[in-house]
């Protein structure tokens, strides 16, 4: 007997425990069904879920729940991406120990995950900050070392002066450190590098086998890769013996040359810089900028003249040298030539400090206060004038070559991956420094090389410098007493193979061959864009790194991605600029005016923006569980925008969501009859004679169909909608009903029940055992639709005059052209009076177009 009160808050919980006992997804490596892997991109455990959570494991759970529906044996598997700079922060200011403190927040956000009875695979659970997955990163590590894809070396870092660690480029924002929003610096130090640009050729051209990845994400990989086909040669420096080594990828602008720049950390700024004070404070300021290209990109062009002057190759003209702040060592050679007249960079320069600019390529429109970037005819360049630029290009390096002062050239944007990471909470790097030996990879029998517990975290620097005992160590070479690395990985390390591990997190190796060769790569990666280059371009790099020293045979890691939109909501602030949580708020004027609900202060409405505690703008996923419990919730997420979209809260639309559930429990409470115990036959198409009932029974199965369709496209929002429509259909059946429509009714509601399960599963595995069901609806198959019942016998066809509506009409789906034709022409009859018909045009089962005049 189905309860007459749809009560959430205990059904979710009871099916939740069932689940739990049940191991319902709980998956072996040695099923016999087709494998398919769904995996979000795991979470760092702040403690607290919050609404992008919510939606980003939901949207994977929906396909896991389907694919496991549809017989396949589904890897859905959870962890925690656990090191990290918050917990270190966390230490500081309350004083708990980063792992306490991480460990704390796991349970509770694992708490929390259950409670939305997300069907994930516990017993593959991996925590990052665990010793038994980070000993297994230590090996690769010495594995990548013997390699060659790390070294280490001296280079030129973005530093973080509040974290007090370096950053890689990637996380350098707008010039400020992505954790702390301090003000990144320039710093040289020693560090540990990862080889990647040794596979920038590979990691391209796989970019077209990503064929079910967003466009705008493999154009960020392009484009950060910056694969470009160029120019190296050298400038002879005048009165000196040294040259000027440049790389340019316009080749057919050098007679345009008026100037050279170089990097402030060139060696021919740091050596005028020991002469000259004005150098010297002006190499100092370029520390302060950072290294981030984009970040320098946007920055004021400043530079100052060394007093050195490089000799044009093919001219013999000298122009002068700068320093300038937007030229990195760390691209290219460090120097480059400028041609103010195409380069928008070059022309700010060299309209800031007076430097000529000399026109060499010529177009169709030419701008008057602005570089000319586009492709146009050479002048004012010699031998080469008249050229198009694009053959002037291949002409100017065979002239370079011929002169024996530079040659072609490919180059990239991409630079290596920078990972020593001075901070305490976090893989250590498993090198020893010997005096005599110098840097040594531990051995893997001593692995892991553990975190020391006591340690004291107060902000100062790295713990693992000042502990007493834990750096000191003998050499695994020869023996001598020796310090360890005290650098730890870059979290972005962690992160790029944890797929990998899911797929046998007990084996005894990093990965197991075998379970990664079944498993991978990933069939359904789901996560935000905004990871389309830190997180994306390293998990592909390493996926690659691991096939190379053997560990599996997968090219590429994530088959298909899902980069699904943000949470978005507006915020509202006070007039002392504080933020109001939104429970605080009431609206007046038809929401156009928000006040406070305490104070009455009116307050201001600020745009749709991403949720964040900053903001105060998102709802405690948790208070809304106690309000509407997990399937609303989930079914709100789903319905109320397209997954890749920006998703806006709404409450109205997440009442809406609680009144549809409470419409669906009363299909089965409220039935005009026992529905649970009714026991007859479906019935087929051809077994019913009334029009209406068929019209039901097509709707069941194009329901079946379209909710089928929809969840493989990940169009859930209008799956949801189909499951809607159909169930109103099945509310509109009331009072008296035949057998037949009895048995419609209940198909009907079976359909429902089923298909709508991964979106909502547990109120739809409540209504399933209500039915008198024995097997759980989590371990039934997909229902399937009878392709007879979804050809519709009739159709509508509409019938113009001259291009202009004049009738519809109802006529068989199979209807001959020629009876098309008749049946239009009678039916306009009236409409064709003093007019002759010259042509009917007749598109099959949709219109006929009546030409006359």
């Amino acid at each position: 007997m189905t309860d007459a009160r749809y009560n959430p808050f205990e059904i979710e919980p009871k099916w939740q425990k069932i689940w739990a006992e049940k191991e319902s997804f709980k998956t072996s490596n040695s099923e016999d069904k087709d494998p398919y892997y769904v995996l979000e991109m795991f979470p760092y455990p702040s403690g607290k879920i919050h609404m992008g959570h919510v939606r980003n494991y939901t949207l994977g759970d929906v396909l896991a729940r389907f694919k496991r529906a549809q017989g396949y044996s589904v890897l859905h598997p959870m962890g925690w991406d656990a090191f990290g700079m918050p917990a270190e922060n966390a230490a500081i200011k309350g004083g708990a120990h980063p792992r306490d403190w991480t460990l704390k927040n796991i349970e509770e956000m694992k708490a929390d995950f259950n409670r939305f009875g997300l069907s994930l695979d516990w017993s593959r659970e991996v925590k990052t900050c665990e010793p038994d997955y980070y000993g297994h990163q230590q090996a690769f590590f010495i594995d990548m070392m013997k390699e060659g894809l790390i070294y280490q070396k001296e280079a030129e870092v973005n530093w973080d002066p509040v974290d007090m660690t370096v950053l890689a480029n990637e996380q350098v924002i707008d010039g400020k450190g992505w954790r702390s929003g301090a003000k990144v610096e320039r710093k040289l130090m020693t560090q540990y590098f990862v080889n990647i640009t040794k596979y920038a050729d590979e990691l391209l051209e796989d970019i077209d086998k990503l064929e079910n990845w967003p466009e705008p994400v493999k154009h960020m990989q392009r484009n950060w890769i910056g694969k470009s086909q160029g120019l190296k040669f050298k400038f002879d420096l005048e009165g000196r013996d040294d040259q000027l080594e440049v790389f340019t990828t316009r080749p057919d602008t050098i007679m345009g040359v008026t100037f050279c720049s170089v990097a402030a950390e060139h060696p021919l700024a740091q050596e005028i810089a020991k002469q000259r004070e004005d150098v010297q404070a002006f190499v100092d300021d370029c520390k302060a900028l950072g290294t981030a290209l984009a970040d320098i990109e946007k920055a004021e062009k400043k530079g100052i003249d060394l007093g050195i002057k490089a000799i044009h190759p093919i001219t013999g003209e000298s122009v002068p040298v700068y320093a300038a702040n937007f030229v990195l060592m760390s691209y290219g050679t460090g120097g480059v030539m400028a041609v103010p007249a195409h380069d928008e960079r070059d022309y700010a320069f060299a309209t800031k400090y007076n430097i000529p600019i000399k026109q060499v390529i010529k177009g169709d429109h030419m701008p008057e206060d602005d570089a000319y970037v586009d492709d146009g005819i050479l002048c004012n360049s010699g031998e080469f004038d008249g050229l198009d630029n694009q053959t002037a290009k291949t002409k100017v390096i065979e002239k370079i070559t011929e002169l024996g002062c530079g040659a072609a050239q490919t180059n990239y944007k991409l630079r290596d991956w920078g990972i020593s990471r001075q901070r305490y909470w976090g893989t250590p790097i498993p090198v020893v420094h010997c005096a005599d030996c110098g840097a040594v990879p531990e051995k893997k029998e001593n692995l892991p090389i553990e975190l020391p517990m006591d340690v004291t975290i107060d902000g100062s620097g790295n713990p693992l410098n000042t502990h007493p005992t834990w750096k000191h160590t003998t050499c695994p070479n020869c023996g001598k007493e020796a310090v360890r690395e005290t650098d730890t990985m870059d979290t972005f390390m962690d992160s790029s193979w944890y797929y990998a591990r899911f797929c046998a997190p007990q084996a005894e190796q990093m990965v197991d061959t075998d379970a990664v060769n079944r498993w991978m790569p990933v069939e359904q990666y789901i996560g935000g864009i905004e990871h389309a280059i830190l997180h994306l371009l390293y998990a592909r790099f390493v996926n690659k790194a691991m096939r190379d020293v053997g560990m599996h045979k997968i090219d590429e890691p994530f088959k298909r991605l899902l980069c699904q939109g943000m949470v978005v909501a507006n915020a509202y602030e006070d007039s002392q600029g504080n933020y109001i949580y939104p429970n605080m708020v009431r609206f007046e004027d038809n929401g156009k005016k928000a006040l406070h609900t305490e104070t009455g202060e009116e307050l201001k409405i600020h745009p749709m923006m991403k949720v964040s505690k900053s903001k105060n703008n998102g709802e405690d996923p948790n208070v809304l569980l106690e309000k509407y419990g997990s399937d609303t919730l989930r079914l709100f997420m789903m319905f109320i925008a397209p997954p890749e979209r920006d998703l806006e809260w709404s409450d109205a639309g997440i009442e809406g969501a609680w009144r549809f559930m409470r419409r669906l429990w009363d299909l089965q409470a409220n039935a005009p009859f026992d529905v649970n115990a009714w026991s007859g036959e479906f019935v087929t198409l051809d077994m019913l004679d009334d029009k209406k009932d068929q019209q039901v029974k097509r709707s069941i199965h194009k329901t079946i169909r379209k909710m089928t369709e929809d969840t493989e496209k990940f169009q859930y929002n209008t799956l949801v909608a189909a499951a809607m429509e159909l169930s109103n259909t099945l509310g509109a059946m009331k009072g008296e009903l035949t057998d037949a429509q009895k048995s419609l009714y209940r198909e009907g509601l079976e359909a429902v029940i089923r298909c709508l399960n991964p979106v909502t599963p547990h109120i739809t595995e409540e209504m399933w055992q209500n039915l008198g069901k024995e097997e759980l609806l989590v371990d039934s198959a997909w229902p399937a639709f009878d392709e007879k019942a979804v050809v519709d016998d009739e159709i509508i066809m509409v019938v113009q005059v001259n291009g202009k509506l004049k009738e519809r009409l109802t006529v068989p789906a199979d209807i001959s052209k020629e009876d098309a034709e008749k049946q239009a022409l009678e039916a306009v009859e009236e409409h064709l009076a003093d007019l002759t018909v010259r042509k009917c045009i007749v598109v099959p089962k949709r219109l006929v177009n009546i030409v006359a005049n």
